[in-house]
């Protein structure tokens, strides 16, 4: 007998699968605006000058904000 994997199946365990760093950030940003969103976490790319392009930038390259972007999405979609 064999295992199937979660993806096989249809289900996966990670809430953020198939949700692109963009998607999340747009959702974001309609929700809270960037005045929120630098609010809620502390980066430059949201509190001065902010756009949604040069925000990715940033995100993509920084590990820990992107981290934070996330958690800040999962507190507030997937409750």
């Amino acid at each position: 007998m064999t295992e199937q994997s979660d993806s096989s199946n249809g289900a996966h365990s990670d809430p953020l699968h198939g949700i692109t760093l963009k998607v999340m950030l747009e959702k974001l940003h309609d929700h809270y605006g960037f005045e929120g969103l630098g609010w809620r976490i502390k980066i430059k790319c949201f509190t001065h000058d902010p756009s949604i392009q040069s925000s990715l930038k940033f995100l993509r390259r920084t590990p820990w904000a992107r981290e934070k972007v996330e958690a800040l999405y999962l507190s507030t979609f997937c409750k």
